[in-house]
């Protein structure tokens, strides 16, 4: 999924549950069946060579952009609002942006693996049981459906 959705979506479920203990392992999971479901990303192509890793790179750099827009929109705050709250140790109304942080975790786990082809072993039952979930297609339009749907929905539901 693109990082607009895994962030979407973890901004949605921190949103609701509020309680951090409740909604990381809840986020983490939906990252999971999110990339289980078919879909295109900016990483799609990568591992059979139809993509070039600098490209994928730029890419991913705009759609963390556009995530950080999208869950921003969802879910504004003041920026001044946010700092404050952060130095005085109070994560009141961070939780939407803590969740969309914690959604993406597994993809910049896995990035060392994709781009440097470093993979410690620490972390490589993490990345191999992401890639295990990980169902992508070439196919632009069909990888694209199923994120805006989810989209739609986690915007209307906000």
């Amino acid at each position: 999924m693109l990082s607009i959705s895994h962030a979407a979506t973890g901004a949605f479920l921190a949103a609701k549950l509020h309680n951090p203990l409740l909604y990381i392992p809840v986020v983490l999971i939906s990252h999971y069946i999110e990339d289980w479901v078919l879909h295109w990303d900016v990483g799609t192509g990568l591992s059979n060579g139809t993509r070039k890793k600098s490209t994928a790179f730029i890419l991913e750099i705009f759609d963390i952009l556009l995530a950080a827009g999208i869950v921003l929109a969802m879910y504004p705050t003041s920026p001044l609002h946010a700092i404050q709250n952060l130095f005085s140790g109070q994560f009141v109304g961070l939780d939407p942006y803590v969740g969309a942080l914690i959604a993406l975790l597994p993809d910049f786990i896995e990035a060392p693996r994709n781009f440097f082809h470093w993979n410690p072993p620490f972390l490589k039952p993490l990345n191999a049981f992401h890639h295990a979930v990980h169902h992508s297609t070439s196919n632009i339009i069909k990888g694209l459906w199923p994120q805006l749907v989810l989209l739609s929905g986690l915007w209307i539901f906000r």
